[in-house]
């Protein structure tokens, strides 16, 4: 007489992850990386800080008055300006927000570039077939996270530099133009974070895909400048930079440009590059190998 085996009892299968489990992981990937706080604290900080200095040196500027010498101007020909001078502008000077651009797009890029520079992706995907789902939980967690890093930036700025602006003119939210300019500003951050995403997918070197979308962001509209081809200028509205420039100028100011873009054509811009970024990000990641 043979002796049976006891029955054994497999574990029951476990349940597949849902979207808020992968929100949850992309959350702490994103958060465990030691850089995270740290750019955005010190980024913020300085990108304010840039504008505040431009206002305070304004407001020094107008405070002295007219230069010594230069005249009062008749009756019939007023003195001119001590110099140009655009109130909505102090709060978003360029060279800052750049900078405030270059940070989100170096954090899209290492959020997706790093899994597989440390061969993080093969488990996740491992454990998360759905690849889709795995990016989107990731643009998720980038979008929120730098949607609020670019809206506290932003409010901090306009309501720093406006202050400092009150007797020169100082503008608030209700005034047009102003909360155009300061959510423009604070959705620079995401778009340009998921830009940086594509660029992760694309390269998956986080040196290389930072060097890729600082190269579209900032270095390419350099060559869409100028106003002497039609199709140029046009082109260069195309990019975010440009779209970014459109949407926070003070609509009270003339606009000097020969093809100006419309405000509608940069909010479009802006939306699509959020779009396209995350599109592409899909795209590559679910068709190329690990």
């Amino acid at each position: 007489m043979t002796a049976t085996a006891p029955a054994r009892h497999l574990p029951p299968p476990a349940a597949p992850a849902l979207f808020r489990h992968l929100l949850r992981s992309e959350w702490i990937k994103l958060w465990s990386l030691r850089s995270t706080p740290g750019v955005l604290g010190v980024g913020g900080v300085v990108v304010t800080g840039i504008c505040v200095n431009a206002a305070r040196s304004n407001a020094d500027r107008l405070d002295r008055g007219p230069i010594p010498g230069a005249g009062a101007g008749t009756a019939s020909e007023p003195a001119p300006a001590l110099f140009a001078f655009d109130v909505l502008g102090t709060a978003f000077v360029d060279p800052a927000w750049q900078l405030l651009m270059v940070l989100a797009a170096c954090l899209g890029a290492a959020a997706l570039s790093g899994e597989y520079a440390t061969g993080l992706a093969r488990t996740t995907f491992a454990a998360v077939p759905d690849r889709r789902s795995v990016v989107a939980a990731k643009a998720v967690v980038v979008t929120a996270v730098l949607l609020v890093f670019g809206a506290c930036v932003a409010l901090t700025s306009f309501a720093a530099t406006q202050a400092l602006l009150r007797d020169h003119g100082g503008l608030s939210l209700s005034d047009p133009g102003a909360a155009r300019a300061v959510v423009a500003s604070a959705l620079l951050a995401p778009v340009c974070g998921l830009a940086g995403m594509a660029a992760g997918a694309v390269v998956r070197h986080a040196a290389g895909a930072a060097v890729a979308v600082i190269g579209v962001l900032l270095l390419l509209p350099a060559l869409f400048q100028g106003d002497t081809y039609r199709w140029v200028r046009e082109t260069g509205h195309l990019l975010p930079l440009d779209a970014w420039e459109t949407l926070v100028r003070d609509p009270a100011l003339p606009v000097v440009e020969k093809y100006p873009a419309g405000v509608a054509e940069a909010w479009a811009v802006l939306g699509g590059w959020g779009v396209a970024g995350l599109a592409v990000a899909v795209a590559v990641v679910r068709h190329r190998d690990v």
